[in-house]
C-alpha cells in the first residue's frame, strides 16, 4: 500500500522535505488569496469565519519557507468535525491533530502539496481553530514584524542561522524560535498596555 503523509516517521519528514528558506515572493500573497477563495468557495462562510495569511511567508521583508500558511477560524463546536475534516480532505489537504501543549490548546492543522515522490508543489498549511484559542496572537506578531522592518529582521537572521543547524530537523528549528516569538508577543502587549 502506498505511504502517505500521516504514515511518515519524524526521521522520514525531516529528510524528505528539510528547512529551505528562500527570498520573498510578492507572488505568494495571490497564492494565497486563491487558497482562500477556494476554500471558502467550497465550505461556505457559515463554517469558514476567517482565514488569514500568516508565517513568514506574509512577512514582506523577510526570507522564508515557500509555504502559504492558513491561519482559519471556525465555530468551537467544528473543531474536529468529521465532516469537515472530509471536506478539506476533497481540497486534497491532509488532517493531522495538534495536541495541547503549554497554554495552547488541541487544533486542527492540515497540509497540501508534500509529494512523497518528490515533486514540488505549493506547499499549503492550515491551522484551524476558534478564534479564543492562543494561536491567533500570531496575527498580531505577523502585523507587528511587518511594521517593524528591524525586528523582521532579527527574525531572519534567527531563522537563517537556526535553517543551517537544523536543515534536517523541522522540531528544533521551530524550538528555535520559540523565545524570539514570545519576546515579540510580549512587546505586543506591553504596547497595547501602555
Amino acid at each position: 500500500m502506498k505511504k502517505t503523509l500521516n504514515d511518515l516517521t519524524k526521521d522520514e519528514w525531516n529528510t524528505l522535505f528539510p528547512i529551505e528558506l528562500v527570498d520573498h515572493n510578492p507572488e505568494w500573497k495571490n497564492i494565497f488569496r486563491n487558497e482562500k477563495e477556494r476554500i471558502v468557495n467550497t465550505i461556505g462562510s457559515k463554517t469558514i469565519l476567517r482565514i488569514e495569511h500568516f508565517g513568514s511567508s506574509s512577512i514582506s521583508s523577510i526570507k522564508s519557507k515557500p509555504y502559504i500558511d492558513l491561519m482559519i477560524e471556525i465555530p468551537k463546536e467544528l473543531l474536529f468535525d468529521e465532516g469537515l475534516i472530509k471536506q478539506f480532505s476533497e481540497l486534497g489537504y491532509a488532517h493531522f491533530v495538534v495536541p495541547a501543549r503549554d497554554h495552547i490548546e488541541a487544533y486542527s492543522s492540515f497540509g497540501k502539496g508534500y509529494n512523497l515522490d518528490g515533486v514540488k508543489e505549493q506547499i499549503f498549511h492550515i491551522h484551524m481553530c476558534p478564534n479564543n484559542n492562543v494561536m491567533w496572537e500570531q496575527i498580531d506578531f505577523r502585523d507587528y514584524l511587518n511594521a517593524n522592518p528591524e525586528r523582521a529582521k532579527l527574525y531572519e537572521d534567527l531563522k537563517i542561522d537556526l535553517a543551517s543547524k537544523f536543515k534536517n530537523d523541522r522540531g528544533s528549528y521551530v524550538l528555535g524560535k520559540t523565545d524570539f516569538v514570545n519576546e515579540t508577543l510580549n512587546i505586543i502587549k506591553e504596547k497595547a498596555n501602555g
